[in-house]
Parts: structure tokens; sequence; C-alpha cells
């Protein structure tokens, strides 16, 4: 599976049905990690810019590195307005960007798709003394609801589970070896959104393992999601409870 093409049609989708960051993640990233008006910040993996938009207006400089094209054409419109953007063809084990150039590293729901090791090391090269690596990523609640989802998703899409996405913002452990001496601070950030069935399906089909409308599951994906809805919406919207999981330190 090749994460630098895997989005290139889901772009639309993302952009209109992805959910934000709760305003509480950023409030920490300025007054506990010290995110400020003077820091210059690669966000790496920055897909079409949810994130990068969000830290734009609160620091010095913002390069929003990704690898393809159709996802970086979109970030550039969504942060367009901002003078202090910029958008870089790069990768997190690559991203073309000086060394010890930047304060902070953002890696926001994309960490998974990358080779730890070699994004590790290049995040080492960009970064000035003592700067920082910022993972988060936003993730639904366990409950009956998703239990179902999961369930969608492993009968007709059983190999999805074999990509980068599976579990990732959920095992702590996981990033020991990725931060230095093993340390880093982990949050837990809990927020929810209220969703339409069109929000629903379109959030859906923003996924990585999402078929096109070409395929021949994509029927019987839609079937499955429309019925999901039905049984667990109150007056045609669900209540979803997301947690934004979060995970800062030095490389």
């Amino acid at each position: 599976m090749d994460s630098k093409k895997i989005f290139s049609d889901k772009v639309n989708y993302y952009v209109k049905y992805r959910p934000q960051y709760p305003n509480e993640f950023i409030e920490y990233l300025i007054n506990g990690v010290g995110v400020s008006p003077a820091s210059i910040v690669a966000d790496v993996g920055a897909g079409t810019g949810i994130f990068t938009k969000l830290l734009a207006g609160k620091v010095k400089t913002i390069y929003a590195v990704e690898p393809n094209p159709d996802m970086r054409a979109a970030c550039v419109e969504y942060c367009r307005g901002y003078k202090n953007f910029v958008a870089v063809d790069g990768s997190a084990e690559e991203t073309s960007l000086p060394g010890h150039s930047v304060d902070f590293v953002t890696v926001a729901q994309a960490f998974h798709w990358f080779d730890a090791e070699k994004a590790k090391n290049e995040f080492q090269r960009i970064l000035k003394p003592h700067g920082k690596v910022i993972l988060v990523w936003n993730r639904d609640e366990e409950n009956d609801f998703a239990q179902e989802y999961g369930a969608l998703r492993r009968k007709l899409f059983p190999d999805s589970w074999q990509d980068g996405s599976n579990g990732n913002g959920k095992n702590p452990a996981a990033y020991r070896t990725f931060f230095r001496e093993g340390k880093y601070d982990a949050k837990i950030f809990k927020t929810g959104n209220t969703v339409s069935l069109e929000q629903f399906i379109g959030a859906s089909l923003s996924t990585s393992y999402a078929p096109s409308e070409k395929d021949e599951k994509f029927p019987a994906f839609i079937d499955g999601l429309t019925a999901l809805f039905a049984k667990y919406s109150q007056d045609g919207q669900i209540r979803f409870r997301n947690h934004a999981y979060s995970y800062v330190g030095e490389v």
C-alpha cells in the first residue's frame, strides 16, 4: 500500500468531512509545550491542511510537508491567505527542509504511515536543539457503535487491519523507541461532534480503506453505513465522542 498515493481519490471527502482537533489541545501546545508566535513549525504529512491551518495563525512560519500532490494542492487552497504558510513537496523520511531549521515537528493523523526510524533520523536533522515532535490522533471512543463499525470494516476490508493506521494513538508503549530515552508527555483531550448521515458516510469515505465508487464493494459499504446510522441515530443525527491522543517529546 503506497501511503503517498492512497488518499488521492479521497481528497474531497477529506476536506469536507474530516473532524477538527479540540481547542484544548491547541491551548496545551501554546501554554504547556511552548508553541509561540516566534515558532517555526514543520507539519509533516500535512494532508489537506486541517491541522496546519489551526497553527498557521499562531506561529511565525509553518511548513506543510506533504508528498501527495492532490492533498498538497488542497492544503494550499485551504491555507490560502496565510503569508507564513509554505507548502513543501516532501515526506517524513525526506522533508527537503534545511538542517536545524524548525522548533517543532507536528504530525496529525499521519505518523502510522511513516517509516518510524527514517522519520526519526530526519526529524533529528531538521529540528533545532531541544526541538520537539508533536504527534496527535483523533480517535473515536470505544462503544457498541464503534465495535459494529469495526465489524463492518473487518467483513468488507479484512486486509485493512494490516495497514499502518490500526490502533495508533492508543498504544503509548509503541513510542518509547521513537522519543529520546523513551520520554514523552502523553495526554488525552476529550471532544465530540454531531453528524448527519451525509457527514458520517463522507467521513467514512475519507478513510484509507474506503472503496472508490467504482469498487464492487462500494454499495455494500454504503448500505452497511446507512444501516448502522439508522440503528444508532436520534432525530437524524449521531453524537460522536472523540478523543485526541497526543504524544510530545524530543527525539
